[in-house]
């Protein structure tokens, strides 16, 4: 256990025959309780000031620590914010891939229905064609004839020819 001041203060010396000064002893002694004691408070500081800079270092060790596992907290969390923008990403092209296909696939089938209804237009044309023609041949016919018995008799047959052509084209 360490000397404290008082136990230097309270120390007594044996008498001897040509012993030191008790004045010049205890004035040292004095000097010597005044230094420790100073001694005493310049530790007692220290080592305040030692555990107030312990505690600091703890308390930045510990923001350390929160900021790193923060960092990677922030880390993982934009590496998952990417990876879901990267699915995302994918997921929107294939349905963007499925409307265009659809857009091509309807586009196609309205192509073949147009080229479809084409054809049968041209058909009908034809067909009318033919009938304007038999028509107006039946016409020029009846104009190249001269008397109106023929002309009649003519025009009654070549309206039932009309008439049978009509009905055979409409079936």
């Amino acid at each position: 256990m360490p000397l404290t001041p008082l136990d230097i203060h309270n120390k007594e010396f044996g008498r001897r025959l040509r012993g030191y000064d008790e004045d010049e002893v205890n004035e040292f002694l004095d000097q010597v309780i005044k230094d420790y004691e100073a001694l005493i408070r310049e530790n007692k500081e220290l080592q305040n000031q030692l555990l107030a800079m312990q505690e600091k270092l703890d308390h930045f060790a510990n923001i350390e620590e929160t900021l790193s596992k923060t960092i990677i907290v922030a880390q993982e969390a934009a590496d998952e914010v990417k990876n879901n923008a990267k699915k995302e990403a994918q997921l929107i092209i294939k349905e963007a891939e499925k409307n265009a296909d659809r857009i091509i696939n309807e586009a196609l089938a309205k192509s073949r229905k147009i080229a479809l209804e084409v054809e049968e237009l041209k058909k009908q044309a034809s067909i009318y064609r033919a009938r304007f023609r038999t028509l107006v041949e039946a016409q020029l016919e009846l104009l190249g004839v001269e008397s109106w018995e023929a002309l009649e008799s003519g025009a009654r047959d070549k309206e039932d020819a009309a008439l049978k052509v009509e009905h055979s084209h409409s079936m």
